[in-house]
């Protein structure tokens, strides 16, 4: 039998650099005993292997049956080569750049098992560094300063190898081979503690178990984490709850819930009923946040989460944590959980760097835990919860260990950018069929969060080398990002296009579910600047994503907002204003928000009457600030979202029974009577029925009116498809309940899988509009 002699090349792209992949297939090349090379360029991961049909045949298999653990391919092509005379080994070749790259930028990974056991072992030469890593795990987009991803081109590049790690650098068969932040405490990074004032007390080892002690005694740290700072403090017994009303006080955020971290799986089942599915996204490699209910017998402060059921639990993900936890569970009988939020203060981005931090958190922090590896792109943590029916996970805030993988489009189109909306910010860039949209960046509404904006602006479009042929932005006039649009687009003399809010969302939900065609989209949410210049917020819209043609086919009634803006922070404003559209005015039962706001409340009936600063909304999210307000459980926002939580926290789930949502004819459009939903709402009020109760017919009255509304569309239409967008489908009920009443009435039903439905999906909605705006202009 002859042996033939062929040569094959495969080009792989995806997310195949940093994460072990040419080791990888240098081993299977080994293993198979094949001959030729692998490299890293900028169009991917080029292999040539040569080898009779038997052994390139176990070669092929390999390539797709033991990729690495952090690999993703996206694309594969092979071809026949001419054979190479007298080739004898397999070569792994330096990495090589060019113009124009179509490699992915790996996200941030959770320290694995591996290097977390050399760090327990006290023989290891990593033991206890807070910089351990391998190809496996550890920072990546954070520490990027460009693709191809190598050492040079990272935040490392300033700390030479020592001939320890250089070793396993350049072993193939090691699995630090080519792990760019590879380090140990001879060569690497290093941690140190200081006050305030910015005086190094003490580094290394000893600076982690002196913070950990300031944590046992109640104190507050600011620790420089992968994307930026932490503000942590004991979560559990008396000195977590002084010590979190301290942070509330210094960082003047009052009512939101915060996020903790628990040392272990173990105590993350101690303070919360964790389902199956919640555990299994806990110890995921990208380690986010996950919305879990807290247990009744849970030890945890009561100022921590106050109004709600649910606590935001994560796990350690950096060698520093897990060697911070260990001697900080040395140091207190209470359960081994911190609060870890975001280091900044109230509406400002994260902080990043030592100097950076030291200014603007020195008022906030006690002590300080420092390091010099420098983060380049700032990070929040991911947020998520497990959707009850699906047991599949929904976004809140995408960012560390998600940003920056794309979404892929259904096709290739022209490179695009989208600004994104005002709060919740996100941009979005596009290259071929993929969508690169940023972390969350945060509320656009002050330099600071502006600064970060632009930080991105500028970071992704070079990397990722791509040349942007038109801009999208909200039709808003006043936002920072329709200024920068215009501004981008006169600067780079490309098209500058708007696009309605609603519509945005709607783009962006068919965008991630690759459909093509036309759907009805029923967009709720807060605000949104509506095409006849009036506040949209419960939209139904025929949008169809070829023709760009988008249409209002139905809304929620209008409500008033009396006072602005300020009636968004007082939505007791809000439920006055609609008692007193429809004509209730004489009090027989005091309203609730009488005793704290009783002067204000005499006045608003004039700036009704008047019509002065009262602009009318269609939003579904001011629709439950009224009834939140109206049953007395909020009447200041302290955050956003913070009235409907706790309306929804305050439902009784043994109710079965729903008020009337009827659909009118107004204006030409379907028109759900979200009003007479409110009005039902208060004569229970007045009857003295339960607060449970009300809140829970409400929710299941809105569930079954938009289901209605949609239906009563659809048979209009002949549409079948329904895709649902916007931040109240964050909502436990609203987001369980309708897509099954939905799929109960015959209707298809497409949502978020890997975007918040919240406004950090509208860059994506605009980015893939103005693609397909620029493939309908050719």
């Amino acid at each position: 039998m002859t042996h033939r002699v062929r040569r094959k090349r495969y080009i792989i792209t995806g997310q195949v650099q940093g994460v072990g992949f040419r080791p990888f297939v240098y081993r299977i090349a080994l293993g198979n005993k094949v001959t030729g090379t692998v490299s890293n360029t900028s169009d991917g991961v080029f292999i040539e292997v040569q080898g009779d049909e038997e052994t390139l045949a176990g070669f092929a298999f390999d390539l797709v049956d033991k990729l690495p653990p952090l690999a993703e391919v996206t694309s594969k092509t092979e071809d026949e080569l001419p054979v190479v005379d007298g080739e004898a080994n397999f070569t792994i070749l330096a990495s090589e750049g060019k113009k124009g790259n179509r490699v992915l930028i790996s996200a941030d990974v959770a320290t694995c098992d591996d290097c977390l056991r050399d760090m327990s072992d006290p023989d290891n030469r990593r033991y206890e560094y807070p910089f351990t890593n391998c190809t496996n795990c550890g920072p990546r987009y954070t520490i990027t300063k460009s693709i191809p991803y190598d050492r040079a081109k990272t935040s490392m590049s300033c700390f030479p190898l020592c001939p320890d790690c250089k070793t396993e650098y350049e072993d193939p068969l090691d699995r630090r081979f080519h792990a760019q932040p590879n380090a140990c405490d001879v060569c690497g990074p290093y941690v140190w503690l200081t006050k305030p004032d910015g005086v190094e007390q003490c580094r290394g080892t000893e600076a982690i178990k002196q913070t950990a002690e300031a944590l046992a005694k109640g104190e507050i740290a600011a620790v420089k984490g992968l994307g930026g700072f932490h503000l942590v403090c004991m979560a559990t017994g008396k000195q977590g709850q002084q010590g979190i009303e301290t942070l509330r006080s210094r960082k003047n955020r009052w009512g939101k819930p915060l996020a903790v971290m628990a040392k272990d799986i173990e105590t993350a089942r101690a303070i919360a009923d964790l389902t199956e599915e919640e555990e299994k996204l806990l110890l995921t490699k990208e380690r986010p946040i996950v919305l879990c209910k807290q247990r009744s017998d849970s030890t945890l402060a009561e100022v921590l989460n106050p109004g709600t059921q649910y606590v935001g639990i994560m796990l350690p993900y950096t060698p520093l944590h897990h060697i911070l936890f260990k001697y900080f569970a040395q140091q207190t009988t209470e359960l081994p959980v911190l609060v870890m939020t975001s280091g900044n203060m109230s509406s400002e981005p994260i902080a990043l760097g030592n100097r950076e931090a030291l200014k603007r958190l020195h008022a906030l922090a006690d002590v300080f835990l420092l390091h010099n590896r420098d983060i380049l792109v700032r990070v929040d943590d991911s947020v998520v919860r497990v959707q009850k029916d699906t047991d599949k996970p929904q976004f809140f805030r995408r960012a560390r260990g998600f940003a920056p993988r794309p979404v892929f489009m259904a096709d290739k189109a022209p490179s695009v950018l989208g600004v994104g909306p005002e709060l919740k910010n996100t941009l979005c860039y596009t290259r071929g069929n993929e969508a690169f949209v940023s972390q969350h960046i945060g509320d656009m509404q002050n330099l600071e969060v502006y600064s970060f904006y632009e930080e991105i602006a500028e970071f992704l479009p070079q990397t990722l080398e791509v040349t942007v042929e038109a801009v999208i932005h909200d039709l808003h006039p006043d936002y920072m990002t329709t200024r920068f649009a215009r501004e981008y687009g006169k600067s780079h003399n490309i098209p500058v296009l708007g696009l309605q809010h609603h519509a945005a969302h709607i783009y962006s939900v068919l965008a991630e579910n690759k459909f093509i065609g036309t759907a009805l989209g029923l967009a709720l949410d807060g605000t949104g600047y509506g095409e006849d210049g009036t506040i949209w917020g419960g939209e139904l819209l025929s949008v169809n994503n070829q023709s760009l043609e988008h249409n209002r086919l139905g809304r929620l009634s209008h409500i008033p907002l009396p006072g602005g803006e300020t009636a968004i922070h007082e939505p007791w404003r809000i439920a006055q204003g609609i008692l007193w559209n429809a004509g209730i005015t004489a009090i027989d039962k005091e309203w609730t928000w009488q005793k704290q706001f009783g002067q204000q409340s005499q006045f608003l009936p004039q700036l009704l009457e008047r019509n002065i600063n009262t602009p009318l909304t269609s939003s579904c999210g001011r629709l439950f600030d009224a009834v939140s307000a109206m049953l007395g459980i909020c009447h200041v926002v302290t955050y956003e979202g913070e009235a409907a939580i706790l309306l929804e926290d305050a439902q009784d789930l043994t109710v079965k029974e729903a008020y009337e949502c009827p659909l009118i004819t107004h204006d030409d459009l379907i028109e759900l009577d979200s009003i007479s939903l409110f009005l039902q709402c208060y004569q229970d009020w007045q009857q003295g029925i339960e607060t449970g109760i009300m809140a829970r017919k409400f929710h299941l009255g809105l569930v079954q009116g938009c289901a209605q509304l949609v239906a009563h569309t659809a048979s209009a239409t002949g549409i079948d498809t329904i895709a649902l967008s916007g931040g109240v489908m964050q909502s436990f009920t609203i987001g369980t309940e309708l897509p099954k009443a939905l799929v109960a009435l015959g209707l298809t039903v497409i949502q978020h899988t890997q975007l918040p439905p919240n406004d950090g999906c509208i860059s994506l909605g605009q980015a893939a509009y103005g693609r397909q705006w620029l493939l309908n202009q050719r």
